[in-house]
């Protein structure tokens, strides 16, 4: 997976349920929090130590829960890699999880074991990361895997393993080029950079450098670059640097140093002359780009770059948002984005143009602003809202101590990259005291050289760069029954240990900690509104949602779409803020605002600064209760959402999820729609201001609402505020509306319905059937047995089409997450000349684990053991707990239900799960949807077994 280093861009807190909402009085201004507080409140302390081989370790102690993160980052990537072996960086990153010379099974086994939250690896052109959140107890294991990957690895790696795993990074960059515009970053890259820079090419690499990596390559890629004296350890959580130490020293201390790695120093290129390009793609609407190579991380100039492209397109009262969206309506999305790597960045401008509108007249518009905008720079207020976001994001990223960003991040990327484990700080202290002449100044200098003019327009694309074949298949024999592993008795290719410890056999999992959730506390306005709230005070935030029994569910049948543009007008303008005001002022508080909605519920969401909670509250008020739907932003806004259905339409996933419902469900019935919930076209295009403003007045009422709120605040303090913001909403008096699930479900009719998406490298296979269960029935025995077949990474299904066949890059089974009755549905992208096989394998393990191949012991033991110790690092931060808390009020939990889990789970029985799934998933009535290319997949999917129809790829209209 590729990441990129400080965007700026539409930032914002923005939690699992984030929405934004005014209130409907005059409110007296408050002043919000000044940036130079905010980022006083941003502090990691920590400490650092350096073992005799160069490993530089760093320790942030966090007691708030009984979790530690583990990360580790290797300062080498795709940028060190050289000519004709691109993309080793990356496919080493997939070689390091599958086995070391101690631990040869999946890295993912053991680690589920214990029940490790948040574990991945990334690449980037400049490091390469690996990372997990364990128990406190499970500590001894992370750095035991950690240690004997970086140690230990070679004797581990084989023929088998590589081939494997470059057919699943084949089927990641397919996953990845299929997408629409996929193609462009390539086109980038390769224009900006001359042939020889380091960032000429992707992270991803090239087919043909994949196709002739060798197992000796890859071994002196290993042996040259991931010593440790080359990595930085960051641990953060539950534990100090007195007894990290010693923990750090044994597993890591007899590691030898590695190689002194030559990290490429390259300047940043100038083209000659300014480049203008045209390339085709399927995409619904044409995006005009403008695009300059720019300083990396460490430059003078970077955070004043990174100011303006937030000013100039990434905030929500962007420049050009504002001109070219709001006011002239010639485009329908823009961007700008500052991406800083460690020695270069690219500076980027991007406008999607309205159908109908000129891309070369929206492009010379492009460019007046831009320059114009270079000669005036921004305002100080501009600044300052840029750097209350960045102060926001920070604080409420800080409160993981893991994953793709938390704690263990921010000091790890300081430390790889500038040599700082505090240059999170600085960068902030620099973005709040920045001038505008220093902005105009830098883009003066950057963005007056010879820019990149690339334009992606509808059309049919080139030739798809093709591997020579798929993934060799592995033997996969399931996982071991015990996981007191030893090293390979064929040690031919084993590089000797210096080792003084004893590595034949796991380290024993110590006490473990139980989940304590938070309690939930309750109210109930003055109108009847119900209020539900949990303390979390491990930052200075507090996350909101209001939530209304509505839904996609609630959408006329006769204008779908209705409730998803309704929710895209409301950010536009209440009946005393335009939009412009609403972004501003949500700008200046630091307040991420969101609108969702799943089938059953829609919800307005807003993660707001704790110091700032009074007008956060207020603004979003005013926006859940009073929006203006002005006629004119109802046109503006109908623009954008057909637009956004043309792209969905584009693009593989979407085209299924419009199909699948409606075979599953029937059309009538109120799941029977598109999973996006954007709705029919044809209808967005008649949606009038007077049916929004009616499905609003409907739906949204006191008496459909509840608020959750989570967060560093008390109830006592929150009440108050709420009364005055939402307890004065007056109730309607008309009967409250109500869904119709009494239509009959049709019976499934096994078959395959294929939809030709021509010159897809991939294709999307999807089945699913509706069960006899509902979403308030008692589905963790069902759920358990979902998480073995298809529900996670060491899937059965998984397992097969990715690690065994090297067919897909992910593929995954889910039952979902509905009120109603749920469905049993599997996802599997799978390169385009295995799709008929994928089919068969599918169906293979379905009815392999239904039938004759029931759970078995290991896996009984991984779903115990998994589930029961990752509970305390599920609800780590206030947006897990608010997921939690809406799930028990929703679902009709017990406010323990979690808590109880354990138990729950400790239950459990082989027979148990085996009898629940049999019961209901039949593998006889599951109905297929495959998008691909029909020229090449109708032939394999004729000789499936199952009866095929074409069907016509849904049409934007």
């Amino acid at each position: 997976m590729m990441t990129t280093r400080r965007v700026l861009t539409r930032l914002m807190l923005v939690p699992i349920f984030a929405l934004s909402m005014t209130p409907a009085f005059a409110e007296k201004a408050v002043k919000p929090a000044s940036v130079k507080s905010l980022i006083k409140s941003v502090d990691i302390p920590h400490e650092q130590f350096t073992l005799p081989n160069g490993l530089r370790v760093i320790v942030h102690t966090d007691r708030k829960a009984p979790l530690v993160a583990v990360s580790i980052w290797y300062h080498i990537g795709s940028k060190h890699e050289p000519k004709g072996k691109t993309g080793f960086a990356h496919l080493f990153e997939h070689l390091m999880f599958n086995g070391s010379e101690n631990a040869p099974g999946d890295f993912f086994a053991p680690l589920r074991e214990v029940g490790a939250t948040d574990f991945n690896g990334t690449t980037s052109f400049d490091r390469t990361n690996y990372f997990q959140t364990v128990p406190t107890g499970a500590l001894d294991m992370a750095l035991f895997l950690e240690s004997d990957r970086m140690g230990h690895l070679l004797g581990g790696v084989t023929q088998e393993k590589l081939d494997n795993q470059r057919g699943v990074v084949q089927n990641e960059k397919r996953q990845g080029d299929n997408q629409p515009y996929g193609l462009s970053f390539y086109e980038i890259l390769g224009t900006l950079f001359p042939e020889g820079h380091p960032y000429h090419h992707s992270t991803i690499g090239s087919m043909k450098d994949l196709d002739a990596a060798s197992l000796t390559d890859v071994k002196k890629w290993f042996s040259d670059n991931y010593g440790p004296n080359n990595a930085v350890l960051v641990l953060a959580g539950d534990i100090d640097a007195q007894s990290a130490k010693p923990m750090v020293e044994k597993w890591f201390g007899d590691i030898a140093r590695g190689a002194d790695v030559v990290h490429p120093r390259p300047s940043v290129p100038t083209l000659p002359a300014p480049v203008s390009k045209v390339m085709k793609d399927t995409v619904a609407t044409t995006r005009v780009m403008r695009l300059w190579a720019v300083p990396g991380i460490n430059d003078a100039d970077s955070t004043k770059l990174d100011v303006a492209a937030s000013v100039l397109g990434g905030l929500s009262s962007s420049r050009l948002d504002n001109a070219l969206v709001r006011d002239e309506k010639v485009a329908v999305s823009v961007t700008a984005s500052s991406s800083s790597y460690e020695d270069v960045g690219i500076f980027y401008v991007s406008a999607d143009v309205t159908p109908g509108q000129d891309p070369k007249k929206v492009g010379e518009r492009l460019d007046a602003i831009i320059a114009d905008f270079m000669k005036s720079g921004p305002t100080k207020d501009e600044i300052q809202r840029v750097a209350t976001g960045a102060a926001a994001q920070t604080i409420n990223g800080i409160e993981s101590v893991g994953g793709f960003g938390g704690k263990a991040v921010t000091l790890a990327e300081g430390a790889v990259y500038s040599n700082d484990t505090s240059f999170y700080k600085k960068e902030l202290v620099e973005l709040s005291a920045v001038k505008p002449a220093a902005v105009a100044r830098a883009m003066q200098k950057w963005l007056s050289r010879p820019v990149f003019n690339l334009t992606i327009e509808p059309g049919e694309r080139e030739a798809y760069e093709e591997a020579k074949g798929g993934g060799a298949p592995a033997k996969f024999d399931g996982f071991p029954t015990t996981f007191n592993y030893r090293a390979p008795d064929d040690d031919s290719h084993i590089i000797q240990p210096l080792s003084v410890v004893d590595r034949s056999k796991f380290p024993e999992v110590g006490q473990l900690t139980g989940l304590d959730f938070p309690t939930i506390e309750r109210d109930t306005l003055s109108n009847g509104i119900a209020v539900y709230f949990t303390r979390r005070a491990a930052v200075p935030t507090v996350q909101v949602s209001v939530s209304f029994d509505a839904g996609y569910a609630a959408d006329p049948a006769d204008a779908l779409g209705t409730e998803s543009l309704m929710l895209s007008v409301m950010s536009e303008g209440t009946k005393t803020r335009n939009s412009v005001q609403i972004a501003e002022e949500s700008e200046r508080l630091g307040a991420g605002i969101s609108y969702g909605a799943s089938m059953d519920r829609t919800s307005i969401s807003m993660g707001m600064l704790a110091p700032n909670l009074a007008p956060s509250l207020a603004l979003l008020s005013d926006i859940v209760r009073n929006p203006a739907f002005d006629p004119v932003e109802v046109d503006r806004v109908r623009d954008q959402k057909l637009a956004s259905i043309a792209a969905e339409l584009a693009q593989p996933q979407g085209m299924a999820g419009r199909v699948m419902p409606a075979l599953l469900y029937g059309a009538a019935h109120p799941y029977g729609r598109a999973n996006s919930g954007t709705g029919d076209p044809a209808v967005v295009k008649t949606l009038t201001a007077q049916q929004l403003a009616a499905f609003h007045r409907r739906w949204f009422r006191p008496d459909t609402a509840r608020i959750f709120v989570s967060g560093d605040t008390n109830l006592k303090a929150l009440k108050p505020l709420l009364e005055k913001s939402f307890g004065t909403w007056a109730s309607d008096r008309s009967a409250r509306p109500v869904k119709n699930f009494e239509l009959a479900i049709p019976k499934a009719t096994p078959k395959i319905f294929l939809l030709d998406r021509p010159n897809s490298p991939q294709s999307i296979i999807i089945a699913g059937q509706v069960l006899n269960k509902t979403g308030r029935d008692d589905l963790l025995t069902l759920r358990a047995a979902n998480e073995n077949l298809g529900g996670n990474f060491l899937s059965r299904i998984n397992m097969d089409l990715r690690e065994t066949k090297g067919w897909s890059y992910g593929s995954r089974s889910s039952v979902s997450g509905v009120e109603g009755p749920v469905a049993f549905t599997i996802s599997a992208p799978v390169q385009a000349d295995r799709t008929g096989d994928s089919i068969k394998a599918i169906l293979d393990q379905v009815k392999g684990f239904l039938g004759p191949n029931g759970l078995t012991p290991t896996e009984l033991q991984q779903t115990i053991n998994g589930n029961v110790r990752q509970l305390p690092g599920s609800f780590e931060t206030s947006a897990d707990v608010l997921g939690g808390m809406v799930n028990i009020i929703n679902l009709e939990r017990s406010d323990d239900y979690y808590e109880k889990l354990a138990e729950k789970y400790r239950a459990l029985t082989a027979k148990d799960i085996d009898a629940t799934a049999r019961a209901v998933i039949d593998p006889d009535r599951l109905v297929f949807v495959v998008v691909g290319d029909a020229k090449k997949v109708r032939p394999q999917l004729d000789v499936v077994g199952l009866p095929v129809e074409m069907v016509s790829a849904p049409a934007a209209k």
